[in-house]
């Protein structure tokens, strides 16, 4: 079977699948070989921003001091100052309720041991430590970066899953997420496209049509 190029793979893709009454997002599903996942350098735990975008909000949650807060309003979808932490987290059950509810977190460098601390056992499991940023920096466009982000992550596994997008996006902007993914992917392999045993695409509801 002919490898498909990106775009050839994602027009199927969305043709496998009928139309459903709600925005079914679009995910590649990579499968590797011959690499040894026991080795933490082979392990694929990688952020990429999509140049086109997820298609759908992406909520990003800021730890900072007042300025840092100031600077931010209306760009952050959820702020908490270091004072509130506690308060704010106490209780475990609404902890995971509120940190499922955002994907990706950033926090004041001086932070990151208290957050560390108080909050690494609720966040590290699902990947959310936060991104450290200077005191006193801007982080709109990191926010408005993040907004764009996938988390790849394998998990020691040889098959794993990234969303590309959603059904309502094109083809063509589809393909240019996709194109991203591999491209990263494959750049982290050992031995790259040599490690990659198939590579397949479809819809929440559809087929996979494979690519390779």
């Amino acid at each position: 079977m002919p490898d498909k190029t990106p775009v050839e793979a994602i027009q199927e893709a969305l043709k496998a699948g009928s139309e459903r009454g709600f925005k079914e997002s679009v995910e590649v599903s990579i499968n590797l070989k011959d690499i040894d996942l026991a080795l933490p350098k082979n392990r694929v735990e990688e952020e990429v921003t999509l140049p086109k975008g997820r298609g759908k909000p992406i909520k990003v949650a800021v730890f900072g001091s007042q300025e840092l807060v100031a600077k931010i309003k209306g760009v952050a979808d959820l702020t908490v100052l270091a004072d509130q932490m506690d308060e704010y987290f106490k209780d475990k059950r609404a902890s995971r309720k509120r940190v499922a509810s955002i994907d990706f977190f950033l926090a004041e460098a001086p932070l990151m041991p208290m957050i560390g601390k108080r909050l690494g056992p609720v966040l590290g499991p699902r990947g959310k430590m936060p991104r450290p940023i200077p005191p006193g920096s801007d982080p709109t466009s990191t926010i408005a970066s993040l907004k764009k982000t996938v988390r790849v992550r394998n998990r020691g596994k040889r098959t794993f899953h990234v969303p590309l997008g959603t059904r309502d996006m094109s083809a063509d902007d589809l393909a240019a997420n996709l194109q991203s993914v591999l491209d990263r992917v494959v750049g982290k392999l050992e031995r790259g496209r040599s490690n990659v045993a198939s590579v397949y695409v479809k819809t929440s509801m559809g087929s996979a049509v494979r690519m390779w």
